[in-house]
């Protein structure tokens, strides 16, 4: 229902737009390496094909974080920099911007079909604890240290947007106004909780996993709890394309009609809705 709402479109979109569009790509990725991944989970399968799964995986987790700031940023300027929003919030300008994003994953993730490790027994089962050397550990830690950068200008900006927010609420004196301020700061911290909840947990026991892949932590027991910590934290991460939709419902007007629709059984009036010339976004900046 997302790509059937934001790419059918006959008319020109916002930014916004743009970046749930990449968004839903994103977890469609997911979709269909998803069953793949369950089926190789802790099995012996083709190199060349746990490689492929294990990228697509990596793409919708890091595209997800990638245009997730890119949401965050188009809102922080939207709000806090209103003079910037004709440079940064075109469609031409967003469109560029996403298709950086994919051409950067998609040749940092061409890196990782470079190497074939199977020295290790466990090293020839897909998604096991695997051994790394100097370059993959260093490649992987760099992953994390640009995510940490990420989620300090992701809080940077919504601690911004959040004071923001609260002033102008606190300035209307009529209850009705201050309440929809409310809502709106309720709905723009929706993001950052998503981001945080799927993706820090993650990144957090990332560290001392890769120094266990590379033998710098060498203990057994404690590489046997990093493994199981990665791959609950590794679930959390893909529970970010569940929630995504949730902040389809939030972002975009035309997305929560066509949901309503939806569940009423009213699937003509959907495909009306998501290919008419209406704007796709209405964003928490409703103000």
């Amino acid at each position: 229902m997302a790509i059937l709402v934001f790419f059918l479109r006959k008319q020109s979109v916002s930014s916004m737009a743009v970046y749930l569009r990449h968004l839903g790509i994103a977890d469609f990725l997911l979709v269909l390496c998803l069953p793949m991944r369950v089926h190789y989970h802790n099995t012996e399968g083709p190199f060349l094909l746990c490689k492929m799964v294990g990228v697509f995986f990596y793409l919708n987790m890091y595209a997800s974080i990638l245009f997730l700031s890119l949401i965050s940023l188009d809102r922080y300027l939207k709000i806090l920099k209103p003079l910037w929003v004709r440079r940064m919030q075109t469609e031409a300008w967003s469109r560029r911007a996403s298709r950086g994003v994919w051409a950067g994953l998609v040749l940092v993730m061409s890196l990782f079909f470079l190497s074939n490790s199977s020295e290790r027994p466990c090293d020839r089962i897909c998604f096991h604890f695997h051994h790394k050397g100097l370059v993959g550990g260093v490649v992987n830690l760099t992953a994390v240290a640009l995510f940490v950068g990420a989620f300090l200008f992701f809080v940077c900006f919504y601690g911004q947007i959040a004071v923001k927010l609260r002033a102008m609420s606190l300035g209307c004196q009529d209850a009705r106004a201050r309440r929809k301020k409310s809502r709106v700061i309720l709905k723009t911290l929706v993001v950052p909780f998503i981001f945080t909840l799927c993706f820090l947990p993650y990144h957090v026991v990332r560290v001392p996993y890769v120094l266990a892949q590379m033998g710098v932590i060498g203990e057994v027991r404690s590489k046997q709890t990093l493994h199981m910590l990665n791959e609950l934290t590794l679930l959390l991460s893909a529970l970010n394309s569940c929630l995504d939709p949730v902040l389809y419902y939030l972002l975009s007007s035309t997305y929560r009609r066509a949901t309503l629709c939806a569940l009423q059984g009213k699937f003509k009036n959907l495909y009306a809705l998501s290919s008419n010339s209406n704007s796709v976004i209405h964003s928490v900046n409703e103000t």
